[in-house]
């Protein structure tokens, strides 16, 4: 394997217990960084499983950001997603298999997962979505990858979410479902953090998907 030095992002990669070309690419929230979600590949236990944690691009507050705050995101969005595009396209030359890979986010990361991951040229095997929110979902509709509904996708959110409110992010992923995306939408009685039992759900569907 090539050294990931190359990638245009920083980053924390972690390879598998057993040789292979499966990877999970994991997208963090706004002040956080790659540091934050090192628990996730002990804890999914998937020997196969490559996982690479990216920090983005934006310094905030000691940690990263993906894109500015409202109203402002989209020129951080467009530029994140660019950048996810080189990162995603270099790790897919040779590196590892697209169709044996998945995108993680939480909050901005999950707005990444669905901004950047459906217009992806690639369809990858699954897409997890936490805590996150849609900066245009009509748009997104119309300019999507068509074949992302072959995929499956993973959306949750918790129903005491202070940050980005779960009415909003509900709203927006029942406009994305009337329009074909093959969406399973999970609400938990959480504020916006990742809780014990959405953990043991989500490692549940990957190892399904699997």
């Amino acid at each position: 394997m090539k050294d990931l030095e190359y990638l245009p992002l920083k980053h924390i990669f972690i390879p598998s217990k057993v040789p292979s070309k499966k990877l999970m690419i994991i997208l963090h929230g706004r002040g956080d960084s790659s540091q934050g979600f090192t628990f996730l590949p002990n804890y999914l236990d998937i020997d196969e499983m490559n996982y690479l944690l990216l920090d983005a691009p934006y310094e905030y507050f000691g940690g990263y950001s993906w894109y500015d705050l409202p109203p402002n995101q989209l020129d951080g969005i467009v530029y994140s997603s660019r950048l996810l595009t080189d990162t995603l396209d270099a790790l897919f030359e040779d590196d590892f298999n697209a169709e044996e890979s998945f995108l993680f986010g939480f909050s901005q990361g999950a707005l990444l997962t669905f901004e950047f991951g459906a217009r992806y040229e690639k369809v990858l095997a699954g897409y997890i979505a936490i805590s996150g929110y849609i900066y245009d979902a009509n748009t997104l509709l119309k300019e999507m990858n068509p074949k992302v509904n072959s995929s499956n996708w993973l959306c949750t959110h918790g129903t005491y979410d202070d940050v980005l409110p779960y009415d909003i992010s509900r709203s927006q992923i029942d406009i994305l479902q009337h329009g074909g995306f093959n969406i399973t939408f999970k609400s938990y009685d959480k504020a916006h953090n990742i809780d014990q039992e959405e953990l043991n759900m989500i490692r549940s569907w990957i190892k399904e998907k699997l």
